[in-house]
């Protein structure tokens, strides 16, 4: 795989121009994710409000839910991959992203990440330069912070936690690079959810051995103290490889197919729906 960076191809949403994980200073990728322009999201949960705020509120919601199901309904066995905004070009666990979203796309998989910088943009910046598809859902942030330019279709949301229903609901599977806090939140949302059968038991891969390390303990632990059971360690992969990492989705995917094969979304000809918007892309 090259390192040399490949002229990124213009979104099929209309998008400024972002800058790349190179180009960002170190403060704007600490920053990444933080100052949310949606402010009442944090009025709201201060507690009861006002029924008209309240409601005013609620319909925010809906149009944030259906800007995403609108723009993503048509995408094809896709992968979302969680990590860190900080870490820059030159870090192994950029190159790491970055080969993950290569042996993704290779294997037929949309990427699909948060947008944004350091890992998101690796993985994107991967599956872009392997010729596959790169997805990137964002959050509405302050005016000098864009997303990554690696990306065929991005969508911007205004609330965190419709992006992350986003993130999960259009995927078959995951793959978790390391990250902070907004990247555990992600790691056992996820577990949860297949855990309780909300969603199917799409794999959750954990890449990066020696950074993962103490969450296998505290894994290891829970269980000995009964909190998970064993049958729950097994929802959780853990890998530096990439081609174990695609090996162990493939499968899973294939598995889960067989049991109940997808249906594909028809196209609205009243909605204009004339071809997948990720058509254009390719």
């Amino acid at each position: 795989m090259t390192d040399e960076p490949k002229e990124p191809r213009k979104p099929v949403e209309v998008a400024p121009e972002g800058k790349s994980t190179a180009e960002q200073t170190p403060e704007e990728r600490h920053q990444w994710g933080k100052g949310s322009r949606a402010h009442e999201e944090r009025r709201f949960l201060l507690g009861p409000l006002l029924r008209r705020e309240e409601l005013a509120f609620l319909f925010r919601i809906f149009r944030d839910l259906f800007r995403g199901l609108r723009a993503l309904h048509f995408l094809e066995r896709c992968v979302t991959v969680f990590g860190s905004a900080r870490f820059a070009e030159d870090h192994p666990y950029y190159k790491l992203a970055r080969h993950v979203g290569s042996e993704l796309a290779i294997a037929g998989f949309t990427v699909m990440t948060g947008g944004g910088p350091g890992v998101m943009e690796a993985a994107n910046r991967g599956a872009h330069e392997a010729g596959g598809v790169s997805v990137g859902c964002n959050i509405e942030l302050p005016h000098e912070q864009k997303p990554n330019p690696y990306l065929d279709l991005f969508v911007e949301f205004r609330y965190f936690f419709v992006r992350k229903v986003m993130l999960v609901k259009y995927s078959t599977a995951f793959v978790v690079m390391p990250g902070g806090f907004g990247t555990m939140d992600e790691i056992f949302e996820t577990a949860t959810l297949i855990q309780t059968g909300k969603i199917r038991g799409f794999p959750v891969v954990l890449m990066g051995k020696e950074y993962w390390a103490p969450l296998v303990t505290l894994i290891e632990e829970m269980v000995r103290e009964g909190t998970i059971g064993t049958a729950d360690v097994k929802l959780i992969t853990l890998t530096d490889d990439p081609g174990e990492a695609v090996q162990t989705i493939v499968a899973a995917v294939e598995k889960l197919g067989a049991e109940e094969p997808p249906r594909p979304p028809r196209r609205s000809w009243l909605l204009g729906e004339r071809r997948p918007p990720m058509a254009a892309a390719r």
